[in-house]
């Protein structure tokens, strides 16, 4: 049966424990769906699975990129499809785990991402802009002609936004006006963990002091000397900007700390409203978490 186990949910909310006992039990793998843990190098700051959380399950998508490159949506789904195809094949269920919507939805749902046909002169005018005036240029004309679907880009995601000047070039329609299809692509459930509000910011707060004592500011510090900086799209990530920020201009490291917390706590909320939205998403309490009930579940 081609149905997916999708374990998904706000930051801190154990989704990765929750998602290895369900795999063990299903001696099956976990599929990361996370848009940080696909960069080597960046451990402390994403709260990477070690060794032995996994427990000996296989994961995959953590650690596939290196920390200069940029990393799309459609390049997470490029990736992603052949590993839930082996594994059905092999008669086990693929375990989706992580807290990127897009690219959970880029597995569960049949995206267009626009279906308005490609013109290699329009792509090639606007690759010659990105060389000649940056980046920072093209991202600034598409929040002009489309700020909504800028709104969802990283300055840095040059391919979809050269895509999404491409579409309002040739069709006069902008990216966020074209609905893409959500047909799933198969069957799926989806579950989240539903803690109360405090205690999940609780969970956050700790994780993130639980960061620093690991040693976050090093981590960092490590990721500059290899001349990776705020220009790269991984150090966008919560944690590693505000670090890069305080370490620029020698702030306070307990004011630091506080604006980490709260940025996740923000995140945190976004999430949440996120995968509200989610067709058919089952959440759990707390104590109601547990791979047994989740398997249930998926069996019923």
């Amino acid at each position: 049966m081609e149905k997916l186990l999708v374990i998904c949910g706000a930051t801190a909310s154990g989704k990765t424990s929750l998602a290895v006992d369900c795999a063990k039990k299903l001696n099956s793998e976990v599929i990361s769906a996370d848009s940080q843990l696909i960069y080597k190098g960046l451990d402390i700051g994403t709260a990477k699975p070690a060794v032995g959380e996994m427990q000996g399950v296989k994961h995959h998508l953590i650690d596939i990129v290196d920390p200069w490159c940029s990393f799309s949506v459609s390049e997470y789904a490029q990736l992603a499809e052949p590993v839930i195809q082996e594994l059905i094949n092999k008669g086990k269920v693929p375990v989706i785990c992580g807290g990127t919507g897009f690219y959970i939805n880029s597995l569960l749902f049949d995206l267009s991402y626009g279906n308005v046909q490609g013109n290699s002169t329009i792509r090639e005018k606007y690759s010659k802009l990105l060389q000649q005036y940056g980046k920072d240029y093209l991202y600034n004309y598409l929040k002009e002609v489309d700020p909504e679907t800028a709104e969802k880009l990283h300055v840095n995601d040059t391919k979809r936004i050269i895509r999404a000047l491409e579409i309002y070039e040739i069709g006069g329609i902008k990216k966020s006006e074209i609905r893409d299809n959500l047909a799933p692509k198969r069957e799926y459930l989806a579950v989240a963990v539903d803690y109360p509000r405090e205690e999940l910011y609780d969970r956050i707060n700790r994780r993130v002091d639980e960061m620093f004592e690991r040693g976050l500011i090093e981590e960092v510090k490590t990721l500059l000397s290899r001349g990776i900086d705020k220009k790269f799209q991984c150090m966008q990530a919560i944690g590693y900007k505000e670090v890069l920020e305080c370490l620029k201009n020698e702030n306070n490291n307990s004011t630091m700390r506080d604006i980490i917390k709260q940025n996740t706590r923000h995140y945190a909320k976004r999430q949440i409203t996120f995968f509200k939205k989610l067709k058919g998403i089952v959440w759990l309490k707390p104590n109601e978490a547990t791979a047994d009930n989740v398997l249930e579940l998926y069996n019923g």
